[in-house]
Protein backbone atom coordinates (compact mmCIF):
# COMPACT_ATOMS: atom_id res chain seq x y z
CA UNK A 1 0.00 0.00 0.00
CA UNK A 2 1.26 3.39 -0.88
CA UNK A 3 0.47 6.65 0.93
CA UNK A 4 -0.18 10.07 -0.45
CA UNK A 5 -1.28 12.50 1.96
CA UNK A 6 -1.27 11.79 5.81
CA UNK A 7 0.60 8.99 7.44
CA UNK A 8 -0.61 7.77 11.02
CA UNK A 9 2.58 7.45 13.49
CA UNK A 10 1.81 4.15 14.75
CA UNK A 11 1.89 2.92 11.04
CA UNK A 12 5.15 4.53 10.54
CA UNK A 13 6.24 2.46 13.97
CA UNK A 14 5.68 -0.62 12.12
CA UNK A 15 7.71 0.57 8.73
CA UNK A 16 10.82 1.58 10.56
CA UNK A 17 12.54 -1.36 9.04
CA UNK A 18 11.59 -1.24 5.65
CA UNK A 19 14.62 -0.39 3.72
CA UNK A 20 12.13 0.87 0.94
CA UNK A 21 11.10 3.76 3.40
CA UNK A 22 12.57 7.01 3.44
CA UNK A 23 11.59 9.24 6.37
CA UNK A 24 12.92 13.06 6.55
CA UNK A 25 12.69 15.79 9.21
CA UNK A 26 11.96 19.03 7.59
CA UNK A 27 12.03 20.73 11.00
CA UNK A 28 12.81 24.48 10.05
CA UNK A 29 12.43 28.08 11.78
CA UNK A 30 12.61 30.91 9.03
CA UNK A 31 13.78 33.54 12.27
CA UNK A 32 16.75 30.85 12.71
CA UNK A 33 17.96 28.76 9.81
CA UNK A 34 20.31 26.41 11.79
CA UNK A 35 17.53 25.95 14.59
CA UNK A 36 16.04 22.63 12.56
CA UNK A 37 19.05 20.80 11.55
CA UNK A 38 20.30 21.17 15.09
CA UNK A 39 17.23 19.56 16.60
CA UNK A 40 17.54 16.74 13.88
CA UNK A 41 21.14 16.54 15.63
CA UNK A 42 20.27 16.09 18.83
CA UNK A 43 17.27 13.69 18.54
CA UNK A 44 14.59 12.40 15.78
CA UNK A 45 12.46 9.68 14.22
CA UNK A 46 15.16 6.69 13.71
CA UNK A 47 16.93 6.54 10.24
CA UNK A 48 15.05 10.05 9.49
CA UNK A 49 17.50 12.34 7.02
CA UNK A 50 17.01 16.14 7.38
CA UNK A 51 16.05 18.00 4.94
CA UNK A 52 16.94 22.00 4.80
CA UNK A 53 14.57 24.41 3.41
CA UNK A 54 16.96 26.69 2.01
CA UNK A 55 19.35 24.32 0.85
CA UNK A 56 17.53 21.11 0.19
CA UNK A 57 13.99 22.24 -1.22
CA UNK A 58 14.47 25.61 -2.79
CA UNK A 59 16.24 27.28 -5.02
CA UNK A 60 19.00 30.22 -5.68
CA UNK A 61 17.24 33.63 -4.61
CA UNK A 62 17.53 36.29 -7.78
CA UNK A 63 16.65 39.61 -8.04
CA UNK A 64 12.91 38.49 -9.50
CA UNK A 65 11.92 35.52 -7.59
CA UNK A 66 10.38 35.00 -4.22
CA UNK A 67 12.46 33.90 -1.19
CA UNK A 68 12.33 30.22 -1.52
CA UNK A 69 12.49 28.99 -5.55
CA UNK A 70 12.06 26.17 -6.33
CA UNK A 71 15.38 24.44 -7.65
CA UNK A 72 15.73 22.85 -11.26
CA UNK A 73 13.74 19.46 -11.61
CA UNK A 74 17.60 18.51 -12.56
CA UNK A 75 18.82 19.39 -9.11
CA UNK A 76 16.40 18.63 -7.12
CA UNK A 77 16.26 14.78 -8.20
CA UNK A 78 20.22 15.05 -8.12
CA UNK A 79 19.25 15.98 -4.33
CA UNK A 80 16.33 12.83 -4.25
CA UNK A 81 19.31 10.35 -5.49
CA UNK A 82 21.54 11.19 -2.67
CA UNK A 83 19.14 10.70 -0.43
CA UNK A 84 18.61 7.33 -1.69
CA UNK A 85 15.03 7.49 -3.35
CA UNK A 86 13.63 5.21 -6.34
CA UNK A 87 10.65 4.68 -7.47
CA UNK A 88 9.86 1.95 -5.06
CA UNK A 89 10.50 4.24 -2.05
CA UNK A 90 7.72 5.45 0.46
CA UNK A 91 8.64 8.76 1.85
CA UNK A 92 7.19 10.27 4.56
CA UNK A 93 7.59 14.04 5.67
CA UNK A 94 7.32 15.13 9.28
CA UNK A 95 8.27 18.90 11.13
CA UNK A 96 7.52 20.23 14.22
CA UNK A 97 3.77 19.87 14.32
CA UNK A 98 1.19 20.65 11.92
CA UNK A 99 3.43 19.85 8.23
CA UNK A 100 3.41 23.40 6.89
CA UNK A 101 6.73 22.65 6.60
CA UNK A 102 7.16 19.26 5.62
CA UNK A 103 4.08 19.39 2.79
CA UNK A 104 6.80 21.51 1.02
CA UNK A 105 8.30 18.16 0.20
CA UNK A 106 5.77 16.51 -0.09
CA UNK A 107 4.61 19.03 -3.09
CA UNK A 108 7.66 18.82 -4.34
CA UNK A 109 8.19 15.27 -4.69
CA UNK A 110 4.62 15.05 -6.47
CA UNK A 111 5.77 17.77 -8.58
CA UNK A 112 8.37 15.27 -9.80
CA UNK A 113 6.44 12.88 -10.61
CA UNK A 114 6.93 10.91 -7.32
CA UNK A 115 3.33 10.00 -5.63
CA UNK A 116 4.21 7.63 -2.55
CA UNK A 117 5.16 10.62 -0.18
CA UNK A 118 2.69 11.27 2.49
CA UNK A 119 2.90 14.28 5.63
CA UNK A 120 3.44 12.89 9.27
CA UNK A 121 -0.01 13.73 10.80
CA UNK A 122 0.30 15.73 13.76
CA UNK A 123 4.42 15.63 13.25
CA UNK A 124 7.08 15.21 16.16
CA UNK A 125 4.44 15.57 18.88
CA UNK A 126 2.68 13.37 17.75
CA UNK A 127 5.12 10.53 16.62
CA UNK A 128 6.37 11.34 20.70
CA UNK A 129 2.96 11.07 22.42
CA UNK A 130 1.91 7.76 20.14
CA UNK A 131 5.29 6.23 22.01
CA UNK A 132 7.84 6.50 19.10
CA UNK A 133 11.34 6.66 19.56
CA UNK A 134 14.19 9.20 19.08
CA UNK A 135 17.70 8.72 18.55
CA UNK A 136 20.64 10.97 17.33
CA UNK A 137 21.77 8.62 14.59
CA UNK A 138 23.16 9.47 11.09
CA UNK A 139 22.46 7.12 8.72
CA UNK A 140 23.29 7.08 5.23
CA UNK A 141 21.15 4.97 2.41
CA UNK A 142 23.07 3.94 -0.73
CA UNK A 143 22.71 6.63 -3.55
CA UNK A 144 20.70 5.76 -6.29
CA UNK A 145 19.50 7.27 -9.85
CA UNK A 146 16.30 9.10 -9.48
CA UNK A 147 15.70 10.67 -12.80
CA UNK A 148 12.07 11.90 -12.08
CA UNK A 149 9.08 12.80 -14.45
CA UNK A 150 8.25 16.11 -13.63
CA UNK A 151 5.31 17.60 -13.71
CA UNK A 152 5.60 21.33 -14.49
CA UNK A 153 1.94 21.98 -14.63
CA UNK A 154 2.09 21.79 -11.40
CA UNK A 155 3.39 25.14 -10.77
CA UNK A 156 2.14 28.45 -11.50
CA UNK A 157 4.84 30.99 -13.03
CA UNK A 158 4.04 34.95 -12.41
CA UNK A 159 3.17 35.37 -16.39
CA UNK A 160 0.42 32.32 -16.30
CA UNK A 161 -1.23 34.11 -12.96
CA UNK A 162 -1.22 37.32 -14.22
CA UNK A 163 -3.40 36.13 -17.44
CA UNK A 164 -5.44 33.65 -15.27
CA UNK A 165 -6.42 36.79 -12.83
CA UNK A 166 -7.14 38.74 -16.28
CA UNK A 167 -10.03 36.02 -17.27
CA UNK A 168 -11.30 34.98 -13.66
CA UNK A 169 -9.65 31.77 -14.65
CA UNK A 170 -8.75 30.91 -11.51
CA UNK A 171 -9.12 31.05 -7.68
CA UNK A 172 -5.96 32.62 -6.56
CA UNK A 173 -6.32 31.42 -2.43
CA UNK A 174 -3.38 32.97 -0.15
CA UNK A 175 -2.50 30.69 2.88
CA UNK A 176 -1.21 33.35 5.05
CA UNK A 177 -2.71 34.65 8.42
CA UNK A 178 -5.32 37.32 8.12
CA UNK A 179 -3.52 39.83 9.65
CA UNK A 180 -1.18 39.53 6.93
CA UNK A 181 -2.96 38.80 4.12
CA UNK A 182 -5.56 42.41 5.21
CA UNK A 183 -2.10 44.26 5.52
CA UNK A 184 -1.94 44.97 9.04
CA UNK A 185 0.87 43.54 9.51
CA UNK A 186 3.97 42.24 7.77
CA UNK A 187 6.98 40.30 9.55
CA UNK A 188 8.93 39.26 6.54
CA UNK A 189 8.56 41.12 3.58
CA UNK A 190 8.92 44.81 2.17
CA UNK A 191 5.11 45.48 1.52
CA UNK A 192 1.98 43.96 3.13
CA UNK A 193 -1.28 43.52 1.40
CA UNK A 194 -2.48 40.93 -1.15
CA UNK A 195 -3.19 40.50 -4.40
CA UNK A 196 -5.85 41.98 -5.99
CA UNK A 197 -8.47 38.98 -6.26
CA UNK A 198 -7.23 36.43 -3.76
CA UNK A 199 -9.44 35.20 -0.85
CA UNK A 200 -8.26 34.00 1.99
CA UNK A 201 -8.11 30.66 3.93
CA UNK A 202 -5.22 30.49 6.49
CA UNK A 203 -3.53 27.38 6.64
CA UNK A 204 -4.67 27.47 10.14
CA UNK A 205 -8.48 26.89 9.34
CA UNK A 206 -6.71 23.23 8.00
CA UNK A 207 -6.30 21.99 11.85
CA UNK A 208 -7.88 20.82 14.52
CA UNK A 209 -7.68 21.79 18.62
CA UNK A 210 -5.27 19.11 18.35
CA UNK A 211 -2.69 20.59 15.43
CA UNK A 212 -3.14 17.74 12.76
CA UNK A 213 -5.23 17.96 9.79
CA UNK A 214 -9.28 17.78 10.29
CA UNK A 215 -11.13 14.94 9.03
CA UNK A 216 -11.60 14.99 5.19
CA UNK A 217 -15.43 15.77 5.66
CA UNK A 218 -14.28 18.75 8.00
CA UNK A 219 -12.21 20.03 5.22
CA UNK A 220 -14.12 19.63 2.47
CA UNK A 221 -16.84 21.30 4.32
CA UNK A 222 -14.30 24.08 5.27
CA UNK A 223 -12.90 24.49 1.85
CA UNK A 224 -16.05 24.55 -0.18
CA UNK A 225 -17.32 27.30 1.22
CA UNK A 226 -13.51 29.40 0.01
CA UNK A 227 -14.31 27.65 -3.33
CA UNK A 228 -17.30 29.45 -3.45
CA UNK A 229 -18.20 26.68 -6.14
CA UNK A 230 -14.77 26.73 -8.40
CA UNK A 231 -13.36 22.81 -8.35
CA UNK A 232 -9.52 22.18 -7.33
CA UNK A 233 -8.75 21.79 -10.70
CA UNK A 234 -9.14 25.83 -10.74
CA UNK A 235 -7.80 26.75 -7.22
CA UNK A 236 -3.81 28.27 -7.10
CA UNK A 237 -2.57 28.56 -3.85
CA UNK A 238 -0.19 31.15 -2.66
CA UNK A 239 1.64 32.27 0.57
CA UNK A 240 4.24 34.23 1.00
CA UNK A 241 7.12 32.48 -0.22
CA UNK A 242 5.32 28.87 -1.40
CA UNK A 243 6.03 26.81 1.65
CA UNK A 244 2.76 26.82 3.82
CA UNK A 245 0.66 27.79 0.38
CA UNK A 246 1.77 23.75 0.19
CA UNK A 247 -0.44 22.86 3.71
CA UNK A 248 -3.37 24.04 1.77
CA UNK A 249 -2.88 22.01 -1.20
CA UNK A 250 -2.43 19.37 0.97
CA UNK A 251 -5.67 19.71 2.52
CA UNK A 252 -7.10 19.80 -0.33
CA UNK A 253 -5.82 16.78 -1.84
CA UNK A 254 -6.80 14.94 1.80
CA UNK A 255 -10.22 16.34 1.36
CA UNK A 256 -10.55 14.72 -2.24
CA UNK A 257 -10.18 18.33 -4.09
CA UNK A 258 -7.74 17.41 -6.20
CA UNK A 259 -6.37 19.70 -9.00
CA UNK A 260 -5.04 22.73 -6.71
CA UNK A 261 -1.73 24.13 -8.02
CA UNK A 262 0.98 26.22 -6.52
CA UNK A 263 2.22 29.91 -6.85
CA UNK A 264 6.04 29.10 -6.52
CA UNK A 265 6.86 32.87 -6.09
CA UNK A 266 4.17 33.85 -3.58
CA UNK A 267 3.23 37.23 -2.44
CA UNK A 268 7.76 37.80 -1.93
CA UNK A 269 7.85 37.62 -6.01
CA UNK A 270 4.58 39.58 -6.65
CA UNK A 271 5.91 42.56 -4.58
CA UNK A 272 9.17 42.81 -6.79
CA UNK A 273 7.63 44.80 -9.13
CA UNK A 274 6.12 47.95 -7.94
CA UNK A 275 4.06 48.45 -11.23
CA UNK A 276 1.99 45.17 -9.88
CA UNK A 277 -0.94 46.22 -7.54
CA UNK A 278 -1.33 45.82 -4.07
CA UNK A 279 -4.91 45.32 -2.28
CA UNK A 280 -5.33 45.73 1.37
CA UNK A 281 -8.31 45.10 3.99
CA UNK A 282 -10.57 41.47 3.95
CA UNK A 283 -11.12 40.05 0.51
Amino acid sequence: MRYSTLLQPTELMRRLDDPEWLVVDCRFDLADPGAGQLAWSKGHIPGAIYAHLDRDLSGPVTAESGRHPLPAPAAFAETLSRWGVTDRTQVVAYDSSSGMLAARLWWMLRWLGHDAVAVLDGGLPAWSAAGGPQDDSQSRRPASLFAGRPRKEMAVDIAELTGLLAREACLLVDARAPERFEGRTEPLDRLAGHVPGAVNHPCQWNLGADGRLKPPAELRATWSRTLAGRSGAETVCMCGSGITACQDLLAMEHAGLAGGRLYVGSWSEWIRDPRRPVAQGPA
